[in-house]
C-alpha cells in the first residue's frame, strides 16, 4: 500500500504533463531540473528534494494518462487560465480519503512552477496534510541514453 501511496501523491503534485488534458502554453522536450519543497502537518516538517529527469509529450501524456485513469481517483475541478493550470482531485483508495488542489504556472517554455496542497484521511506516516511548491527549469538536451520518464 505503501507504494501506492507514494504514486498517488506523485501524481497528485502537479508535474509539467498533468496539463496534457487542457491545451496548455508549450514546454520543451529534455532534461529537466525539478526542485521540490515539501512542509507536512502536524509540526511543519520540511524536506526538500532535487531531481533531473529526461521529458518528451509522448512521456508526459502517458503520465498523466495513468493519472486520470487511476482508480477511485476523480478530478473534481480543472482550468486553464492564461499561463495557470489548476487541478483538483479526489481519490478513495484502500481505506484512505485524498484531496489534492494545486496550481501550474508556466512562465515560460523553460520554466515551471507548482504549487499544492494535499490532505489525508485518516494520516498518511502521520501526516494530516502536505504542501508542496516545485520550482522547474529546463536544462538542456538528455544525456546521451537517458531514456525520457527516467528520473536521476
Amino acid at each position: 500500500m505503501n507504494k501506492l501511496m507514494v504514486f498517488v501523491v506523485a501524481a497528485l503534485a502537479m508535474p509539467i504533463g498533468a496539463a496534457y488534458a487542457i491545451d496548455h502554453p508549450p514546454t520543451k522536450e529534455g532534461l529537466w531540473l525539478v526542485r521540490t519543497q515539501t512542509i507536512g502537518n502536524p509540526g511543519g516538517k520540511k524536506s526538500e528534494n532535487t531531481m533531473k529527469v529526461c521529458r518528451d509529450h509522448a512521456s508526459e501524456r502517458a503520465g498523466e494518462a495513468v493519472m486520470r485513469n487511476m482508480k477511485g481517483c476523480t478530478i473534481s475541478n480543472e482550468s486553464l487560465s492564461g499561463n495557470v493550470y489548476s487541478l483538483a482531485m479526489h481519490c478513495a483508495i484502500a481505506g484512505m480519503v485524498i484531496d489534492s488542489k494545486g496550481t501550474t504556472t508556466f512562465q515560460s517554455d523553460t520554466a515551471v512552477h507548482s504549487e499544492s496542497h494535499v490532505t489525508y484521511s485518516p494520516a498518511m506516516n502521520g501526516e494530516t496534510d502536505q504542501t508542496a511548491i516545485s520550482d522547474q527549469t529546463y536544462l538542456g538536451s538528455c544525456p546521451a541514453g537517458m531514456k525520457p520518464g527516467i528520473v536521476h
